[in-house]
C-alpha cells in the first residue's frame, strides 16, 4: 500500500480504536499491525501529536510485566474530531467509488 496513503489515514483508525477502549501504546501498535504494516517508529508521533492536540489524555497503569504502561484515553474533544473524520471518510469514499464506478453503499 502506497505509505502517503497509509499516513493518512492512520490517525483515523487511532482515534477510532482508542475511542472503543484505552490503551498503552504497544496494543495500538498491535492492533494496528495485524491489519496494515505499521511500527512503532509510525504510531508513537502520532500519538504524542494527538495527545498534545488533547484529543486523548494519558494515564499510568500499573503492570504485571514490568514498568507502569502509559495508557491513551480520548477526550470529548477526540470524540467530536473521530465523528468529524468518519464522516469526511464516508463521503470520500462514495465519492471515490463514483469515480471508479464503484457501489455507492
Amino acid at each position: 500500500m502506497n505509505t502517503q496513503f497509509k499516513k493518512g489515514i492512520l490517525e483515523l483508525c487511532i482515534l477510532k480504536i482508542i475511542s472503543e477502549e484505552d490503551m498503552y501504546g504497544f496494543e495500538v501498535i498491535n492492533q494496528l499491525s495485524s491489519i496494515l504494516d505499521v511500527n512503532e517508529n509510525t504510531i508513537y508521533p502520532i500519538l504524542r501529536r494527538l495527545t498534545t492536540q488533547k484529543l486523548f489524555t494519558t494515564y499510568q497503569k500499573e503492570s504485571n510485566l514490568g514498568a507502569p504502561r502509559k495508557y491513551y484515553k480520548i477526550t470529548n474533544l477526540g470524540n467530536k474530531k473521530l465523528d468529524t473524520y468518519l464522516n469526511e471518510w464516508s463521503d470520500f469514499l462514495k465519492n471515490v467509488n463514483n469515480i471508479l464506478g464503484g457501489n455507492n453503499e
